[in-house]
């Protein structure tokens, strides 16, 4: 394993720090590493390969060559009550990435709560964790991982890639856009109010937005309308009974 930019400006965004590594069992594990060990916070780490990616709700995380795999840790931000908003600035800040290093306009669509979408198929994830440290504070941290060369085959989603769609973007590439989108929306989603405009952003690219949809939560699953989403970001479901159902997490799926 070697590291480069350790310690130095992260590219695109010049109050964060950033490493790169060629090898890791996970970027999310790294940023939790450092974090423990006094880490501040503001820090990216890239890295070429994972060997223990992982997804939402533990699912593994396919992690070859060429495709972007990063994560940021935070320590202890504000406002603290407000880290559940933050898979969605986080997507906003992705999909604004993609476009701007694809050279597009609004090329991916959002699926609740924060997977990009371009024609249905899947081309990324994002995946927040936090952990209270022994010394209190409180390190958040979010990981994401994008298909810019390859995807994997179809599983549980439909799965696409940068480099399939027609778009030449490398992941050091996309990278540089992130950390430059996200430091923004990190601005933007500390305002008083800010989530507003990250909430009105997310629906511009909201995908199945008045469609009807299942929400899978366990073993339970919920079919209805995707009616909005409520101010703090969770999926408001319209059910045949006319009644609305706030779902604060789930799997959205198409029916059949």
């Amino acid at each position: 394993m070697s590291i480069s930019g350790m310690g130095h400006p992260a590219p695109g965004a010049p109050d964060f720090r950033f490493e790169v590594h060629e090898s890791v069992g996970s970027t999310n594990s790294l940023c939790f590493e450092r974090a423990r060990d006094g880490n501040p916070g503001n820090l990216w780490i890239r890295s070429d390969i994972q060997t223990e990616g992982r997804g939402r709700r533990g699912r593994d995380w396919a992690s070859p060559v060429g495709n972007l795999f990063a994560s940021l840790l935070l320590v202890n931000p504000e406002p603290a009550a407000r880290i559940g908003e933050l898979p969605l600035a986080a997507a906003v800040a992705l999909a604004e990435a993609v476009d701007k290093a694809a050279g597009t306009l609004q090329l991916v669509k959002l699926k609740w709560p924060n997977d990009l979408l371009v024609e249905g198929a899947k081309l990324s994830g994002i995946l927040l964790e936090v952990e209270t440290l022994n010394d209190g504070r409180q390190a958040v941290v979010l990981g994401f991982g994008v298909n810019c060369v390859s995807h994997p085959p179809l599983s549980l989603y439909q799965a696409t890639d940068l480099r399939s769609l027609g778009f030449q973007v490398s992941a050091e590439r996309l990278f540089e856009a992130l950390t430059s989108t996200m430091a923004d929306q990190l601005v933007q989603w500390q305002q008083p109010g800010g989530f507003e405009t990250i909430r009105r952003a997310w629906l511009k690219r909201a995908a199945h937005l008045g469609n009807r949809i299942t929400v899978k939560l366990g073993q339970e699953e919920i079919t209805g309308i995707f009616a909005d989403l409520d101010a703090r970001g969770h999926l408001v479901l319209r059910q045949d009974d006319g009644r609305q159902r706030t779902i604060f997490a789930g799997d959205v799926f198409l029916p059949g």
